[in-house]
């Protein structure tokens, strides 16, 4: 008999099926419902469900398996889980949390109030509430947060074959395993095996006789972070956990370092835009603009001492009120100079393998750069302002100035990060308005000063 295989459909999303959706649902069409999402993924679904209400999506995934339900809810963004989440009876979440694996269904314990969180917890299957219990002891930002416990071990002493029996045993509850960890009798991990060894070894071998020594774990307490660095270093698909004792306590799988490195990404993006706190564009009005009105104020503060700059040298802007004119160039200048400078020291210091060459050496290097482009800027901007004025002092003293901002705009961009990384702060800070503004009142206060010397 030839057997069937489903196959996978490309989901688009277009305003015509989002209407044509919409319509399916307002209408109860289930037989349509069912139809278009018979082939697509899990994922793709997820996607879907921000397009509709809470009680809407809810009516879809009643649809499907509960399997592919609990896919589909574990893949939401987790403020919009937890929205969701509260159209489900206590009973409705265990069901979807028993077919989750440990780390997903503590994940989304902890999303819920605690009375619910009891509930539910006291509710699932056995073996997995001991797993989760044991999860919800560790901060989510930590190895320990982030591992599974579904894992295939063995012991040091059994043959091959009694570890290929403990193989099929533990296979159904795992998933995506290339490798058995052994351990010895008090579960301390020794080392693993891959499953090719196990194969072509001769049935009646030792698992002390094949196994590899060499083997790279991380502690519970290991930041998210760390821990995607290692993985990334090492090119791991999955690494153990171990407890302080030394213990094999779960394993974190590369799905999970890939959320882990998401949002980093997305954190730094934000500070780096001026946002200060974690948002999404579908978000209410109220923590949009909480988010943003800080550094914004800050902005504005920044632009209020510049104007209040600005009027200290009154006197030289009624003599030669062309000097005004060049106000924007040189802040522009210094603010791109400094971001430049900032975002290269920032990506450096996320390098984990970024050696520090010293302060020194950095400087001199940051120096000869700036010297050259603000040459470089000072020529361009010289023969342009002589074209267009015919103001060859005024132009020499406004490509002066536009030499010293670029080379303080430098130094600036170089060493804000690193201060703010000495001191335990994020440097990426140092990438968005924060440095800005710091180097539009720096542009200013040099523009002047130069042109109150030289005019």
């Amino acid at each position: 008999m030839e057997q069937q295989q489903q196959q996978w459909v490309e989901f688009e999303m277009t305003k015509e099926f989002r209407d044509r959706f919409q319509e399916a649902l307002d209408n109860g069409e289930t037989d349509f419902i069912r139809k278009t999402l018979d082939s697509v993924k899990a994922a793709d679904v997820t996607a879907l469900l921000y397009e509709f209400t809470t009680d809407e999506g809810k009516y879809v995934l009643d649809l499907f398996p509960v399997e592919l339900q609990s896919e589909i809810v574990n893949g939401l963004y987790p403020d919009t889980r937890k929205n969701f989440l509260k159209a489900y009876t206590s009973a409705e979440i265990i069901i979807l949390l028993n077919h989750l694996a440990s780390d997903d269904a503590a994940d989304i314990l902890h999303e819920l109030p605690i009375k619910d969180r009891e509930e539910v917890l006291a509710g699932l299957d056995s073996e997995l509430r001991m797993q989760v219990t044991e999860l919800l002891r560790y901060e989510a930002n930590v190895a320990g947060g982030l591992m599974a416990k579904e894992l295939i071990k063995c012991r040091v002493h059994w043959t091959v074959v009694q570890c290929v029996e403990e193989i099929r045993k533990q296979a159904e509850n795992v998933s995506k395993f290339y490798q058995v960890y052994v351990v010895d009798a008090e579960d301390k991990l020794l080392g693993k095996v891959a499953l090719q060894d196990l194969i072509i070894s001769d049935a009646r071998k030792i698992v002390a006789d094949i196994y590899e020594r060499d083997i790279v774990c991380v502690e519970t307490y290991l930041e998210d972070w760390e821990v995607a660095e290692i993985m990334r270093k090492y090119d791991l698909e999955s690494v153990p956990v171990v407890n302080v004792k030394g213990q094999l306590v779960g394993r974190i799988t590369i799905d999970d370092v890939v959320d882990v490195i998401t949002e980093q990404a997305e954190e730094e993006r934000q500070i780096m835009a001026g946002i200060s706190e974690d948002v999404e564009e579908d978000d209410s009005v109220w923590r949009n603009t909480r988010a943003r009105l800080p550094w914004l104020l800050i902005g504005i503060a920044g632009g209020l001492m510049n104007a209040k700059f600005m009027g200290l040298f009154e006197a030289e802007l009624a003599r030669l009120t062309a000097i005004a004119f060049f106000t924007p160039l040189i802040q522009a200048t210094g603010g791109n100079v400094g971001i430049q400078s900032s975002s290269l020291i920032v990506q450096s210091l996320a390098n984990p393998d970024f050696v520090d060459e010293g302060l020194w050496k950095r400087l001199v290097k940051v120096f000869f750069v700036a010297i050259l482009n603000g040459f470089f800027l000072s020529v361009l901007v010289f023969g342009a302002n002589v074209l267009l004025f015919r103001e060859y002092h005024l132009s020499l003293i406004v490509s002066l100035a536009l030499f010293s901002v670029v080379i303080f705009a430098s130094f600036i961009g170089t060493l804000t990060p690193l201060i703010l990384n000495r001191f335990g702060f994020n440097p990426a800070l140092a990438a968005g308005p924060f440095i800005t503004t710091t180097n539009d009142l720096l542009g200013l206060t040099l523009y002047f000063f130069t042109i109150h010397i030289f005019l």
